[in-house]
């Protein structure tokens, strides 16, 4: 669950007060990104769905503190979506790449957990993160849950993901450590992430089960996608 963007100068003395870094978690944030697509369906098919607006938030959201509100939460009948862009999620199960250390603002708590009751871990599960409800827009209302299965996008890559965890209530891009990693945007929670680019379709009442199930959100993602692109 992201704190609000720190300023500069917070940001500059977590950066000092955080504990000199393991050389394993140093060098496997210094590793390439292995980017994939996920599944048959294009981003180009699902980019072309969602080039049109109707706007279901009643008002806009920020892609940071600080920021013009710019970004209108959009709907079809099928699904939600956002174009924003990519902050990283490490919170939840504490690991090399996740931890007090790597992140500043981490949390080992997410929002919806795992069917073990253990917290979801970001460094291996790809999940996004929606803005807690509030008089903009209400994820509930619009059919999305914990566990609801997402197709984001970033230039020609599709990847499916699930609802996982909930941020601020006037902010909206972002999305955990692997979702960033598949994608090939870096994922380091301190300085990882893009700045635009990012296109999120969240499918409307779709849930997995275990919510960890990876392999289940890319069937059912695969799934909806298709149905998505043909309208129906």
């Amino acid at each position: 669950m992201r704190v609000q963007s720190l300023t500069l100068a917070v940001a500059g003395a977590a950066l000092l007060a955080a504990p000199t870094m393991s050389p394993a978690v140093e060098s496997s944030r210094q590793e390439p990104v292995a980017a994939r697509h996920e599944g048959d369906v294009r981003a180009a098919d699902l980019l072309a769905k969602v080039r049109d607006c109707t706007q279901v938030s009643h008002g806009r959201y920020r892609s940071d503190d600080g920021r013009p509100a710019t970004i209108p939460v959009c709907g079809t009948r099928e699904a939600v979506f956002w174009k924003a862009d990519m902050d990283i999620d490490c919170d939840g199960q504490p690991g090399l790449r996740c931890n007090r250390g790597t992140d500043p603002v981490f949390t080992d708590a997410t929002a919806y957990q795992q069917s073990d009751g253990r917290q979801l871990n970001a460094e291996r599960l790809p999940y996004i993160v929606v803005p807690t409800p509030s008089p903009i827009w209400d994820y509930r209302a619009s059919g999305v849950r914990g566990g609801s299965v997402a197709a984001v996008i970033y230039q020609d890559r599709v990847q499916y993901a699930v609802v996982g965890d909930v941020g601020p209530r006037e902010i909206i891009g972002e999305a955990s450590y692997a979702s960033a990693e598949a994608l090939g945007i870096r994922p380091d929670p301190r300085g990882g992430g893009t700045d635009s680019g990012v296109t999120y379709i969240v499918f409307k009442d779709s849930q997995v089960k275990p919510i960890e199930d990876h392999a289940a959100a890319i069937a059912t993602g695969e799934r909806l996608a298709r149905l998505f692109v043909r309208g129906g």
